[in-house]
């Protein structure tokens, strides 16, 4: 019976091991460089966490609505390695969002610069 429990301890082992490299994803197979856009609102919430920093920006659009855009950037480490912390960017900042969008066209997008009302410029990585 022992030997029987083995192979199957050993899979969930495996399986659960596996697990966080499946959950993490390449910004390449999220974001799609084709497809750069430039976003220019009031942000409404950050979410400075790993694996990757969010933050959402409300975007009017011209009929007058209003799109809450989810901006995925990097890491906190490696932000505040960029020059980032938690202060850099609060609700009720105007900014200005530079990226490329997701791929399944959703309202996301890879925030890789951010011009702030001020005109400081802060940098999420490639800031093409």
């Amino acid at each position: 019976m022992r030997h029987q429990r083995l192979p199957l301890i050993a899979s969930a082992l495996i399986l659960a091991g596996s697990l966080p490299a499946v959950a993490h994803h390449s910004f390449s197979n999220e974001y799609d460089s084709s497809k750069p856009v430039t976003l220019e609102g009031v942000v409404t919430r950050v979410e400075w966490q790993n694996p990757h920093v969010h933050f959402y920006v409300d975007v009017q659009q011209p009929d007058g609505s209003v799109v809450n855009w989810n901006c995925e950037t990097r890491s906190p480490n490696r932000l505040e390695r960029n020059g980032w912390n938690k202060d850099s960017m609060k609700p009720g900042d105007k900014v200005i969002v530079h990226g490329d969008q997701a791929r399944d066209s959703s309202h996301g997008i890879d925030g890789r610069k951010v011009t702030l009302a001020d005109g400081r410029k802060i940098f999420t990585g490639d800031a093409r």
